[in-house]
């Protein structure tokens, strides 16, 4: 018969462990830091009026964008999930298309796929990254595709597959080189769902990079902020131009008259939330620097605790690491919610990872390969207090 105390004292530990870094009072999840020059910028754009979708910062904003990560082109949004669906669009993403994304995901990836009027198809995650597992999707498109005019046709609905989605859960890279391959050999465009993944890398190129685009989120929860905000990355300059064409309402330029060509999205950073991210991108490095100290300072409280480890970043990569996480063990998993409840009544606010895709409602009937990786790792995987504030 098992220690019936077994299950407080685990919770007693990994409480203790929290609290050795974060300390006695409350903690959130994650919170912004603000220790630059946001209230100079801020103050710099309502003197100009320039508030809304023109100003001077949106362009420094996409112009540090390109130094910081290394990519040819950013176009910022309003937000990560439009970043996305544009990126979805401009890879060509048609009404009755499916696309390949993680049921391991938050569900702004499976609504961007949505809005292009196309079908989610959910793929399952690797143990280890957490990201899409490159060696079992090769499997199941081996078996349920085939290739039809230099195209990839799911067997089962008759529908292109159209494009891959990989998502850097936490801010750890996805398996890029698997998928890549992948991507070429079944004849798939790859766009990178990098929203959590800004200061992240993988064999030293920044992630959002690799695919024909990547797509970034600056919400209010991210290593830096703008508010609400978003980019896309591309190295292919007719997609840039498109990108922002698309995103600014389709206006053509005059100095007075309001001409549009095609219909379009009223998506562009306002300028006001532009100069709080270039503020922001001037701290960034700094943040990621404190959120690395974060992690091994959990990672030395947490060493010789049984039934849980914290998350560390891939081989060959080095995280942002957004999200500190804690990794149950199979047979500790059904301690989660326990923990969950008792961190949170203690002022220490965690949260489990996302209820996976195919569980919610709109997207149960959509097509998926087996997801027991998926499936396990929604058990035990818990987020603890994880801001860049922590570290000081």
């Amino acid at each position: 018969m098992k220690d019936q105390n077994q299950p407080n004292l685990f919770l007693e530990q990994v409480i203790s462990a929290i609290r050795a870094v974060v300390g006695t009072g409350s903690a959130p999840l994650h919170e912004p830091h603000f220790g630059g020059n946001e209230w100079l910028y801020l103050k710099e754009c309502l003197d100009s009026t320039f508030v809304s979708s023109v100003g001077k910062f949106v362009d420094r904003f996409e112009a540090d964008l390109v130094d910081f990560t290394g990519a040819k082109y950013a176009v910022a949004v309003v937000n990560g999930t439009a970043a996305l669906h544009i990126a979805l669009l401009l890879a060509g993403v048609k009404n009755g298309d499916e696309v390949l994304i993680p049921a391991l995901t938050f569900v702004a990836t499976a609504n961007a796929v949505k809005y292009c009027g196309a079908t989610p198809h959910f793929v399952d995650s690797d143990k280890g990254h957490f990201g899409l597992d490159a060696k079992k999707l090769r499997d199941y498109l081996n078996s349920h595709t085939e290739q039809k005019l230099g195209l990839c046709i799911n067997k089962s609905t008759g529908k292109v597959i159209r494009v891959i989605v990989p998502m850097h859960v936490f801010g750890h890279p996805a398996d890029l080189e698997g998928l890549l391959a992948v991507a070429s050999d079944f004849n798939i465009a790859l766009v990178e769902d990098a929203a959590e993944s800004l200061g992240s890398y993988y064999q030293d190129q920044h992630t959002g990079t690799f695919g024909l685009m990547g797509a970034l989120s600056f919400n209010g929860n991210k290593t830096i902020t703008t508010g609400g905000g978003g980019a896309i990355l591309t190295n292919d300059e007719t997609i840039a131009r498109r990108a922002k064409h698309l995103t600014t309402t389709a206006k053509l330029a005059h100095p007075w008259e309001f001409r549009h060509d095609e219909v379009a999205y009223n998506y562009r950073m306002p300028n006001i939330n532009a100069a709080l991210g270039c503020a922001q991108l001037e701290q960034l490095q700094s943040m990621l620097d404190v959120k690395r100290e974060l992690f091994h300072r959990y990672e030395a409280s947490f060493i010789g605790l049984d039934g849980v480890q914290l998350v560390a970043e891939p081989a060959a990569c080095r995280s942002n690491y957004w999200l500190q996480t804690l990794l149950l063990d199979d047979g500790y998993a059904h301690y989660r919610d326990e923990l969950l409840k008792s961190t949170n009544a203690t002022g220490l606010m965690t949260r489990p990872v996302w209820r996976l895709m195919h569980e919610l409602e709109q997207f149960k009937d959509c097509p998926r390969m087996d997801l027991m990786g998926a499936e396990s790792l929604e058990k035990r995987l818990i987020n603890i207090p994880s801001s860049a504030n922590l570290a000081s």
